[in-house]
């Protein structure tokens, strides 16, 4: 099955390897260190599972994918994961010893990861990544010249949108509103309650009954951090609210109305990648997808973006995400 993948070079792994100076068993404790520190899970990150990945026997899923890239500070395709994406860079991240750190690498790293928030129609992209990094920089120093914003982070199930959301909360230090742990212990017992599945997301009692309600009470949390005139992150799919210019357009207003920006932002991410992260997480809420993909594919719109001027972050082949766990590393290196 790993053969066939497009572009993978697994003699790439040993390469990067060997030029750190690693046994694979050396290799594999790093790897479980590093899961650990990121939150992530490798099943087995023993010799035998790395040779494996190294001899192309075994294709490393999206977990695994990660961690190589923070050991060995590098992208999927600088390791042989898969071919770049068009304006992806990889020329950056050249194999270096991992106890050199060069000054001001964790800047760097975080600019690299913003630079895949892009322009979706009508949003200035550059003046956004300037408000995040800004953010970031003043968070320990006080003061920020902008605005509160609220963000919105959309996209379809396994796209990267949490993980994306999570990040920018990390940076800015703004507060994260995510609907899943959010409204999950009310969505839930209420579904129960009408006889419907409580992991149920596709059936006409949860999108016409539960579901309103759901996003009312998330959106009720972003109203009262406006209030507040504090900036948050929020992260659902959004699927019909952030392609409702009318539903957009009020939340807009209100915004404006207390002196806060809004800024929304689509994960834009493959058929085939969405999957493996979906089937990674192994979530009860995604039983129904997995076991009908092919039904679920037809109910989703790869090319929908939102009605009104947005961000873009592409991660395909799950390109952003990387790039924002090395920039996590980097900020912990730093601090330490």
């Amino acid at each position: 099955m790993g053969r066939k993948r497009a572009g993978w070079r697994p003699d790439r792994l040993r390469e990067h390897r060997e030029a750190h100076g690693l046994t694979l068993e050396e290799a594999g404790e790093r790897l479980r260190l590093l899961a650990e520190e990121s939150g992530l899970e490798v099943p087995a990150a023993n010799p035998q599972t790395l040779s494996m990945h190294e001899t192309g026997e075994s294709y490393p899923g999206p977990p695994y994918r990660r961690v190589y890239c923070l050991l060995y500070r590098a992208t999927e395709p600088s390791l042989g994961f898969r071919p770049a994406l068009p304006g992806e860079e990889t020329a950056q991240f050249e194999v270096t010893p991992l106890p050199e750190q060069s000054n001001g690498s964790h800047v760097i790293a975080v600019e690299r990861a913003l630079t895949r928030i892009a322009d979706g129609g009508g949003f200035d992209s550059y003046s956004w990544q300037q408000r995040v990094m800004e953010a970031w920089k003043r968070r320990r120093t006080g003061g920020d010249p902008h605005k509160p914003c609220v963000v919105l982070v959309g996209g379809f199930a396994g796209s990267g949108k949490t993980e994306f959301a999570r990040f920018l909360t990390q940076l800015t230090g703004w507060p994260l509103v995510d609907k899943d742990p959010l409204t999950r212990p009310l969505v839930e017992p209420l579904l129960t309650a009408l006889g419907a599945q409580p992991h149920d997301r596709h059936t006409e009692i949860y999108r016409e009954k539960v579901r309103p309600a759901e996003y009312a009470a998330l959106m009720q949390v972003v109203y009262s951090n406006v209030a507040c005139g504090i900036s948050s992150v929020v992260t659902a799919p959004f699927i019909a609210e952030l392609t409702n210019e009318e539903w957009m357009q009020r939340l807009i207003n209100k915004c404006a109305a207390q002196g806060v920006d809004v800024a929304p932002i689509w994960l834009r991410c493959d058929v085939e990648s969405m999957h493996e992260y979906v089937s990674a997480r192994g979530a009860a809420r995604d039983t129904w997808k997995l076991e009908r993909w092919n039904e679920y594919l037809k109910t989703i719109d790869l090319d929908l973006r939102p009605a009104v001027p947005h961000l873009v972050v592409d991660n395909r082949l799950g390109a952003a995400i990387s790039l924002a766990d090395q920039a996590r590393q980097a900020i912990r290196a730093m601090s330490r």
